[in-house]
């Protein structure tokens, strides 16, 4: 139960980024060159976690058949549920500028957003439970990379739903609750996987790390270029390098 409670902890931790996030982006008048250049560089950060954390992990566990099996079905499920959402007034979740439809443009879509948000979320979550199975830590990169990549995903997408004219307490309900979840989302992967044989822990491991790379793609990335783009590279491949020296310490 302790290494339970402990987990749910360090899923906490690295949700309460998106509260952090959410609060400086509702609350201060952010530039959005500067949020785009924290998306970039938060985008470069899950991109190494996913490399040597998730996928680099998943086939020392498993080999490449259960990697790419996981991989690629992580990112057909999260694909799916995004195209879903998106129909549903959810497409721009990440977004900071007047994208984001308010309820009365698109009824449903405070809705959408709050599991678009889900989405997500939790499969970073389930791997930093996932970590601490085998009686080891907890992975502090993976830790790291979920929490640095939450603080500019929480600022891009409040200010937008500042901007879309959300309520400040369906604001911080919904990235508090998402907080929440987190830790439950990190318990879940610590305790209901413990016993679970290495080729099946490989496949979730990469299926998580599949879902990721399809989020950044297809949400941190266009939010980035679209206000960054001379620079994103750079900045992208400096927040690479950081979750990679840290993985390196």
């Amino acid at each position: 139960m302790a290494e339970i409670l402990v987990a749910g902890g360090w899923g906490l931790l690295a949700g309460s980024a998106l509260v952090l996030g959410a609060a400086v982006g509702f609350f201060a008048r952010v530039r959005p060159p500067v949020v785009a250049a924290v998306m970039a560089f938060g985008s470069g950060v899950l991109l190494s976690a996913v490399s040597f954390e998730l996928i680099g992990e998943a086939h020392e566990q498993g080999g490449m058949v259960p990697t790419t099996i996981g991989a690629v079905g992580g990112a057909v499920v999260y694909t799916l549920a995004d195209v879903w959402l998106a129909r549903r007034g959810a497409r721009h979740r990440k977004r900071s500028g007047g994208q984001q439809p308010s309820e009365r443009e698109q009824a449903g879509s405070g809705t959408a957003m709050a599991f678009g948000a889900l989405l997500d979320g939790i499969p970073e979550s389930i791997v930093i439970g996932t970590s601490l199975l085998g009686g080891g830590t907890v992975s502090a990169v993976t830790v790291a990379a979920v929490f640095i990549s939450n603080v500019p995903e929480g600022l891009s997408s409040a200010a937008g739903m500042r901007r879309a004219g959300r309520d400040p307490r369906y604001v911080f309900g919904l990235w508090g609750g998402i907080a929440v979840i987190s830790g439950a989302a990190a318990m879940l992967g610590y305790g209901a996987l413990g016993d679970a044989p290495p080729g099946l822990l490989a496949g979730i491991t990469a299926s998580a790390g599949g879902a990721i790379l399809a989020m950044i793609a297809d949400t941190m990335i266009p939010e980035a270029f679209a206000d960054a783009h001379l620079w994103i590279g750079l900045i992208t491949v400096i927040g690479f390098l950081t979750a990679f020296a840290l993985s390196q310490a």
